[in-house]
């Protein structure tokens, strides 16, 4: 049985809305224009491909081994803030352009970092909006909606930069941003996660071999590689279509837009449905939105539409995931929990996703990556149905 939760106030909530408010801002403008200052400075589709799935790569190892060390101490913030200071510092080596090798080493280190922070940052919001064992859905969407605000408005404001004074100053951007994540780190507050004697030595291992647990991460895993084509290479897809980069940045807007709705929402249609038939739910849709991102890109309305399921692909995605693995990982087993989640969902699938998406895009063309993604999304439809028979034949703790 879970302990109850600390119980935070709107106040104690303000700097995790901070926090992810410059988390994303710093995503909102690094994610989406990365590939294409990659671009502007020479380097080839395959360079690109290798150097964005670094990100991923880091996601393999760094989210475990920084949620274990904030596990065992019971205080995540000291990490987090230890990280985004370490990403800071790191960001100044894109300023000067030495190369493959030399933004290899840059990236590397960069994500090793960020890629740890935010598991990290959903572990203790998770603890601090769970009141009696029970997932607060409206209080973290109130909270991650900030994360969303601060995404639309680099993708936007980056957008307009690149598109006016050229990609020069993407260095610039980098460092501005992951400072402001540092700065709002230190501003966290240090929630110590309730001691659970029982539960701080204990493995995950035998959660994780649980039917349903087992078939969640393969539904997971399915579901966030059919974003890959989304993540990684819609920028560049859409420049080959002709779209400005003005225009891209839209694209990228309509789907945080949606998102942000969603957050704000999300109590009142998450109620619908249980978290399982949800995620058959966003699982479907994904395979609707890849349909009309391969087939019919070039339409714009068409791809406004495919931008805009975008809330319930990702953000209902997303919430039902992470109050999922509220259940699943109680205590301190949260942060190793969330690590799990971040290194199965972020971290494979964005190596494989890719890879796989640099091969294809120079062999086949981009348009191959996203009929690609749709057959991947089909297979996450059936995991996802899989967990859903299960949990309504079995309950998790039978």
């Amino acid at each position: 049985m879970q302990a109850p939760a600390h119980r935070t106030g709107v106040t104690t909530l303000v700097p995790y809305a901070a926090f992810s408010a410059s988390y994303f801002t710093h995503v909102g403008f690094f994610n989406p224009y990365l590939t294409l200052w990659l671009k502007d400075i020479g380097l080839s589709l395959l360079a690109i491909s290798v150097l964005t799935s670094i990100q991923a790569a880091s996601r393999l190892y760094a989210p475990y081994g920084w949620g274990l060390l904030a596990d065992k101490s019971g205080s995540r913030i000291r990490w987090i803030r230890f990280c985004s200071s370490i990403a800071f510092a790191s960001s100044i080596g894109l300023w000067w352009q030495g190369g493959f090798a030399w933004l290899f080493v840059v990236l590397f280190v960069m994500f090793t970092n960020t890629s740890a922070v935010m598991p990290m940052c959903e572990a203790t919001l998770s603890q601090a909006v769970t009141r009696d064992g029970v997932f607060d859905v409206k209080r973290y969407g109130r909270v991650r909606v900030w994360g969303s605000v601060g995404f639309l408005v680099a993708v936007f404001a980056a957008g307009a930069w690149f598109e006016h004074f050229g990609m020069a100053y993407f260095p610039a951007w980098a460092t501005i941003t992951i400072g402001l994540v540092m700065l709002s780190a230190y501003r966290l507050p240090d929630i110590k996660e309730t001691a659970h004697s029982h539960l701080a030595s204990a493995s995950i291992w035998p959660i994780v071999r649980k039917p349903q647990v087992r078939w969640f991460f393969i539904t997971l895993f399915f579901h966030v590689l059919s974003h890959i084509g989304i993540y990684v290479f819609f920028s560049l897809y859409c420049d080959y279509l002709g779209y400005s980069k003005i225009m891209i940045g839209a694209l990228w807007a309509i789907s945080v837009i949606v998102e942000i709705a969603w957050f704000f929402s999300q109590a009142y249609w998450l109620k619908r449905f249980n978290l399982t038939t949800w995620l058959l739910v966003c699982a479907v849709t994904m395979a609707l939105r890849t349909l009309l991102t391969a087939g019919a890109a070039e339409v714009l309305w068409i791809l406004l539409i495919a931008q805009a399921l975008h809330a319930i692909t990702f953000a209902a995605h997303h919430t039902v995931c992470i109050a999922l693995m509220s259940d699943y990982f109680p205590g301190p087993l949260r942060g190793r929990g969330q690590a799990l989640y971040t290194v199965i969902g972020y971290g494979l699938t964005g190596v494989l996703g890719a890879l796989a998406g640099g091969y294809l895009s120079t062999h086949f063309g981009l348009r191959s990556i996203y009929w690609v993604s749709l057959g991947i999304s089909l297979a996450a439809s059936l995991s996802a149905w899989r967990l859903w028979f299960l949990h309504s034949r079995q309950p998790l703790s039978a």
